[in-house]
């Protein structure tokens, strides 16, 4: 949280974040990620790399899912969610 408010304080034009749910508790990460959807319906654009790709693309606009640092598919969040081959492959079946 520390990190999404000095990241905040000198007003981006666009948010990167790296992994944010690094190392927190699974309610850690839900607060993370609440916080983070309030800063997108403000109007803050939001790029996020991060390994807890079904809670990300459940809130993306569009998303990248990446094999060995080539792009595999892309698309809106909630395709790429409902991609029978991105849930099976990357997102546990």
């Amino acid at each position: 949280m520390l990190s999404l408010a000095r990241a905040l304080m000198i007003q981006p034009k666009l948010l990167l974040l790296d992994e944010p749910s690094l190392g927190l508790s699974p309610n850690g990460s839900r607060r993370c990620f609440e916080k983070i959807i309030e800063i997108k319906k403000s109007g803050l654009p939001c790029l996020i790399v991060e390994q807890k790709a079904a809670m990300v693309l459940e809130y993306s606009d569009y998303g990248y899912v990446l094999e060995m640092g080539n792009n595999r598919y892309e698309g809106r969040g909630q395709d790429l969610l409902n991609n029978p081959d991105v849930r099976q492959l990357y997102l546990g079946g």
